[in-house]
């Protein structure tokens, strides 16, 4: 959503135009509960006056845009499959509220998951080192949901955060300014582990929210996947696996002995990513986790303690 100058409606303009969104919606198989939503964030309406409509008798309520523009995003919406987060500019993951644009990819609820993990994982460390101190790194930010997410869950670590994208960058920057997280949280523009070259066998930790779907599959994807959010964020090669490959093949070399290497895969990838990981030789103690749905959709492992380092940066 664009910057722009407040307007004021009255609650009864509000009010006709939230039952018309409601009608296009039901008619265009959108969830009508997108509408409510929608009102909350741009014109800070609470559950409860918008579920007894008592707004509509207000005289002046401020909204972000206009209720033309409104309109324009809505009728996107039922017409174009914007996704209504894009309309909004934010969207809310585990405790935050977090900017989006089309330049990343909306975080979605099964990702809030990986943070618990993490946190879990460093309570099975068994080296004499604190996991949940030194550097942890989110490989391919986004938004910056994960990189603030560890940044909240480790306040003693130190947080690296890599996109090959500088539109992304821009909003993972502005949501670890909005949520104050600016001074915890390093970015980097580049691919994958490259910008960190200098820092190998330094790391706690790597999350990532890889490309993990294949090729042939990206263009299947729900219209308001498919054109609106980034392919460079979705599309994973062939089998959807060359991203994960890469920071198996690669990540063993940056993480200290005993470090945790934790990724967001693909239903049904699970045996290929532990196969990948077990014939890599560098990891051990590899699990598969489940997301809230019992999806298998996450992978952990630690690189070994007595090992020799993994293959060197692609």
């Amino acid at each position: 959503m664009a910057d722009q100058q407040p307007q004021v409606v009255s609650g009864l303009q509000l009010w006709q135009w939230r039952s018309q969104a409601m009608q296009g919606a039901i008619a265009t198989a959108v969830p009508p509960s997108e509408v409510d939503w929608l009102l909350q964030e741009i014109a800070g309406l609470d559950r409860l006056s918008i579920r007894l409509e008592s707004f509509k008798d207000w005289d002046k309520i401020a909204i972000a845009i206009s209720l033309a523009d409104l309109e324009k995003l809505w009728q996107k919406r039922l017409h174009d499959r914007l996704p209504v987060q894009y309309i909004a500019g934010v969207t809310p993951w585990r405790k935050f509220k977090l900017t989006v644009s089309s330049a990343v990819l909306i975080p979605r609820p099964e990702t809030e998951c990986i943070i618990d993990l993490a946190v879990a994982a460093i309570a099975q460390n068994q080296t004499k080192t604190p996991l949940d101190q030194g550097h942890w790194i989110d490989l391919g930010t986004g938004s910056g949901a994960i990189a603030i997410g560890l940044a909240d869950a480790f306040p003693k670590a130190t947080i690296h955060a890599v996109d090959y994208s500088t539109a992304a960058l821009e909003i993972a920057q502005i949501n670890a300014q909005n949520l104050g997280f600016a001074n915890r949280i390093h970015f980097y523009q580049g691919s994958w582990w490259e910008p960190l070259t200098i820092m190998k066998g330094q790391f706690s930790g790597m999350v990532s929210n890889p490309p993990y779907i294949p090729t042939e599959t990206v263009a299947t994807l729900e219209p308001e996947v498919i054109q609106h959010e980034p392919h460079l964020a979705l599309d994973g090669g062939a089998d959807g696996l060359d991203d994960i490959r890469y920071l198996i093949d690669v990540s063993s070399s940056y993480l200290q002995p005993g470090g945790v290497w934790l990724i967001e895969m693909m239903a049904g990838q699970a045996g290929a990513v532990r196969e990948l990981l077990q014939n890599q030789g560098s990891y051990c103690n590899i699990q598969i986790h489940t997301d809230l749905e019992g999806i298998e959709r996450f992978a952990l492992a630690y690189v070994k303690r007595n090992r020799e380092q993994g293959t060197g940066d692609r």
